[in-house]
This record gives C-alpha cells, structure tokens and sequence, in this order.
C-alpha cells in the first residue's frame, strides 16, 4: 500500500551518492565495478554501443497514458538510506485507490519500474538487483512499497517479472554496503577469471591475465611508459 506522499516529474538532488546502475556491474563482477566507478575505465564495444541505443530509444519517448495506467521515462531515483541515485527508464503508474496521487492527474496510482535491457535473460541476477533499488527508492520516495516490477528484453520482446522479497532487497543493501567499503578505500579487487570474462566489455582493459597483481591503471602507466 502507499500512503499519500504525492509526486512530480520533478526531482532536484545535489548529492554524490553512488550510481543506481552500478549495482548492476557490481553484481556481474565487483572488478568490472570498481574499474567503471572508482578507477574512471571504460571501453566501448558493440554491445555497450547497441545498449546505449537501445536505452537513447527508451529515454528518447515522453510520458504518456494507456487507459488507467500512466507511464513516466527517465524519472530521477534517488535513496538516502542506500546512497544510491540514478535514473529509471520507466515507471508505470497503475490507477489503483490504494495508490499514491500524482501532480496534475486525478486518482491514486501504484508505481512499477520497468528496466529494459538489449540482450536476452541472463543466468545470474545482476538485473533483478538493479531493479529491485529503483524499487526501493521509490518506495522512499513516494511513501510506499512496491512488490514488484519487470524486466524487458529486446532480444525475447518479453516482460520477466520481478518480485521485491525480503531475500532480494537484503541483498541489494548488502551489496551497496559492499559497494561503499571498496570506493572509500579505492580498492579495486584482484582478477578472479571465470566464463564471464569472456563476455565483459571490460576485458581489454581488465586484463584478466596479465593484470592480476596491479590495477588496470597501472598496467597501463606501466605501458605507454615502456613505449615512450
């Protein structure tokens, strides 16, 4: 149920927090992380390319209604409890008397994130983690709690539902925990190689070979110094 909290499509937060979509990474690999959010690497590919179409798509539509249900894109979430803040790809309102009001728009409505993803479900649950924050910022957010939410993904053009249980959210807290105790110390964890390497945008910078004593900086420095 939601108690009456109301919302706008506005929200300003001038906070550092640590990003929402960080979860994600942290969960497929806490060194894929650490290199994204601590040690400022990145490196494109053609899937980091074909996401970051996809979701410009995503972002790209406004908000708009489909009969008793409203939908909101790109809505800033923040969580002051996590530290976390990020931005939601959508969130549908569904008109429901145990709802939350929205601004401009008669009735109550239950809130449910959806996050879209390009590829296929995946065997581990790094997706529904990063789903499960955005749930629980809203719940801060509006006042409210959420049950659920859905996952879309391009490749299957199909919704995987996603249900908030207690399991889920302990983990998601344990996880941003986690996620603060390395950036405060800004340790970015050993190699440790397994299938998903294989599948990492990161991999060339990772090095999951050669880099499995010192951090992905400073093969590098290493590097273009011999060079030089």
């Amino acid at each position: 149920m939601c108690r009456s909290g109301g919302w706008s499509e506005q929200m300003d937060d001038e906070t550092s927090y640590l990003a929402l979509a960080g979860i994600q990474h942290f969960a497929f690999c806490r060194r894929q992380w650490a290199l994204i959010h601590i040690e400022q690497q990145w490196q494109e590919n053609l899937r980091t390319v074909q996401g970051e179409l996809f979701h410009t798509n995503v972002h790209s539509g406004k908000a708009e209604s489909r009969g008793d249900v409203y939908i909101a894109r790109g809505l800033s979430l923040v969580s002051h409890s996590l530290r976390i803040q990020g931005v939601s790809d959508a969130v549908e309102f569904h008109r429901d008397a145990g709802g939350v009001p929205i601004r401009g728009r008669e009735g109550l409505y239950l809130p449910v994130p959806i996050e879209y993803k390009r590829g296929a479900p995946k065997s581990h649950d790094a997706d529904a983690l990063q789903l499960c924050a955005q749930a629980i910022c809203l719940e801060e957010m509006l006042v409210c709690q959420i049950d659920a939410g859905a996952l879309f993904y391009g490749e299957t053009k199909r919704r995987q539902v996603v249900s908030f249980d207690a399991d889920l959210r302990a983990r998601v807290r344990e996880m941003v925990a986690e996620m603060y105790q390395l950036y405060d110390r800004g340790y970015t964890p050993q190699v440790r190689t397994s299938k998903q390497c294989n599948a990492c945008s990161l991999r060339g910078l990772c090095l999951p070979v050669l880099a499995r004593k010192q951090s992905a900086k400073a093969y590098l420095k290493a590097h273009w110094e011999e060079d030089g």
